[in-house]
């Protein structure tokens, strides 16, 4: 038994709290308003984030910082990309000592766009970050329902500690040395789940969606690669899988911000009326950063970067996209 922390009260938090605690595990989730906090205990469910999710009174609810990590052997890392550091700097005084911090938070930072482990392990100052990444929808988590993801860490004993902590009949998890890739995979497939979601809004068809996922994920790898990760590592969990799940799934949220941009809302009026976040939306600049420092090619992140930030119709960027110079599908 551990004891474990989970640092950010969204719903893919709460979820991974069930799944710890169902492992056995004491249980502690943080989050940032005292009030919400507060309901969420009373009411025995995350209505806001998670509903009709039933917790158990075992897990603990806190809005203080110090108070959340206090004695915990491992913290999850659960809170949107663009509050990431900041959230870990009003952690890092009272860090506890050989505390394991792992990241579940599929973005990039807002400022350097470091990887959310990369980030981690600068705030705090101590042992390698694991990140755990996979297809994963936090309803379907919660309910039980079974999936496989990925514990990624240059050292392979606490990738395989992460391991232990999560897996059960539920949820299996493998491990993997390769963090630049399993973390890529996480951040920017949800850069094309939403130029996936604007296909099914332009009521482009399956053989359209089909098409943009396949190069998406020749992008992903593109780019990964450049940046030291390993191509298989994009063919697995954190890569195909999680980019399936989110540009086909009914539940994603990054493939609905696309959907309504295909339909022809603007991106601010979408993100105005969500209450989680899409991560899609703020990592469409880190990826289109990061790319251009690598001196890497993604045109179709760049055309939902256009899209999103309105300088483009999502109409016009297919029809650019499909201009494209011919060239060779393979990479040389």
């Amino acid at each position: 038994m551990l004891n474990t922390t989970v640092i950010g009260d969204g719903g893919w938090g709460t979820a991974l709290a069930l799944v710890l605690h169902r492992n056995g595990h004491r249980v502690r989730v943080w989050g940032p308003f005292p009030e919400y906090v507060a309901e969420v205990a009373r009411l025995g469910e995350n209505p806001r984030f998670l509903p009709g999710i039933p917790l158990p009174p075992q897990i603990g609810w806190t809005a203080d910082p110090a108070a959340s990590v206090a004695g915990a052997d491992l913290v999850v890392l659960a809170v949107p990309s663009q509050y990431f550091a900041d959230t870990l700097r009003r952690l890092a005084p009272a860090w506890p000592a050989g505390a394991l911090a792992v990241s579940v938070t599929k973005g990039l930072d807002r400022l350097t766009h470091h990887r959310m482990s990369s980030v981690a392990e600068d705030i705090l100052g101590s042992r390698p970050a694991v990140a755990l990444s996979g297809p994963s929808f936090a309803e379907e988590v919660a309910k039980g329902l079974p999936t496989a993801v990925v514990s990624a860490c240059a050292d392979p004993g606490l990738a395989a500690r992460a391991q232990d902590a999560f897996s059960n009949a539920a949820f299996r998890v493998y491990t993997s040395d390769d963090v630049v890739g399993v973390e890529l995979g996480g951040a920017l497939k949800n850069v094309i789940a939403i130029a996936a979601g604007a296909c099914d809004g332009l009521g482009l068809g399956f053989n359209t969606k089909a098409a943009l996922v396949t190069r998406g994920l020749a992008e992903m790898t593109r780019l990964g690669v450049a940046l030291g990760a390993h191509p298989q590592t994009f063919a697995g969990l954190s890569g195909t899988g999680d980019l399936m799940l989110t540009c086909f799934g009914r539940l994603s949220r990054n493939r609905a911000v696309g959907e309504r941009l295909g339909c022809g809302e603007r991106a601010e009026d979408i993100l105005r009326g969500m209450a989680q976040v899409a991560e899609g939306v703020t990592n469409c600049d880190n990826a289109a950063a990061l790319a251009r420092d690598a001196g890497v090619e993604m045109p179709i992140a760049d055309a939902v970067r256009a899209v999103v930030r309105g300088r483009l119709a999502p109409r016009e960027a297919v029809a650019r996209l499909m201009a494209r110079d011919p060239r060779p599908e393979r990479d040389k």
